[in-house]
């Protein structure tokens, strides 16, 4: 049921570990304000991350997650998946978290919840005093409980800037570079068209000012999430192009990290009014407008 995933060497369950509980299907802002209180026990750091079967998407996936926690200084993550645990009873799903890692702490925000119908506190965690239980307060954001489901919100309405600061990152998708049709380098305008994970929570359909590392370099990018009318090709995909980069891209996985959202996915009259909307938006995203 439970799947362990290293991602260092310091992982020596003898000596105990600090598992951080929650949802994590990535680190926002307030998760990280948990990590950072699991470090100071300097033992080896273990995070809860649940596996698909749950109503939404997650926001990242189980790949983008695993380098987000190594990113953070996570030793290990526990992946449970959602459809074996959601019937667990508080007190198995507890010794289900006790077992195998050695804990010598628990770190958690105040409003964990967990086992059947969410039964599961803090407090039926540390019950038996086996193990230590630390809680955080919530963090918030113009009074807004900072959230997987507030950042979700902000993305449906395409506000990633608001989702950017409640993550305390930039929103980001990865995908392998696909070969297209070729159409924007014929109006000069190439781009490197990746598939978005169909796991994956979306944002809202449109044209995205991005930023892509490649080659250990960044490049400004704008980045159509949607279908392109123009040409009425249908399917939904990231299509990115990097302002300044001059390459080949087929085959290499990219991560495009979303910056703002600049508008809707257009039909435009012909190729020409494209182009024209194309060189607007490099513009705008050149001198920040």
């Amino acid at each position: 049921m439970l799947k362990t995933v290293s991602f260092s060497k310091k992982v020596n369950i003898k000596d105990g570990t600090v598992m951080l509980l929650g949802g994590f299907d990535g680190l926002h802002a307030g998760h990280k304000k948990l990590v950072a209180r699991a470090k100071l026990h300097g033992l080896p750091i273990g995070i809860m991350t649940i596996v698909g079967g749950k109503d939404e998407k997650s926001l990242f996936t189980l790949a983008e997650r695993e380098r987000i926690f190594r990113a953070a200084g996570i030793d290990f993550a526990f992946e449970l998946p959602f459809s074996e645990i959601k019937e667990l009873p508080a007190n198995t799903f507890a010794s289900v978290l006790k077992g195998g890692f050695e804990p010598k702490v628990f770190v958690c925000g105040d409003d964990f919840r967990f086992g059947k119908g969410a039964q599961g506190t803090p407090e039926t965690l540390a019950r038996d005093g086996q193990v230590r239980v630390e809680t955080e307060e919530l963090l918030t954001f113009d009074g807004e409980k900072i959230s997987s489901s507030a950042i979700k919100n902000c993305l449906r309405e395409g506000d990633v800037e608001r989702a950017n600061v409640l993550l305390g990152e930039p929103f980001f998708a990865r995908g392998k570079v696909f070969k297209d049709r070729g159409v924007g380098k014929t109006l000069g305008f190439p781009t490197a068209n990746t598939v978005y994970p169909e796991e994956k929570f979306a944002p809202k359909l449109g044209v995205y000012e991005t930023r892509v590392r490649v080659n250990g370099q960044e490049y400004k990018g704008i980045t159509n999430y949607g279908d392109r009318p123009t040409f009425a090709e249908n399917g939904v995909c990231l299509e990115t192009h990097l302002l300044g980069f001059d390459g080949d891209l087929y085959g290499k996985e990219i991560t495009v990290r979303f910056v703002r959202r600049l508008r809707d996915v257009q039909k435009f009259e012909n190729a020409d009014r494209l182009k024209a909307q194309l060189n607007e938006d490099v513009r705008r995203v050149m001198e920040n407008d």
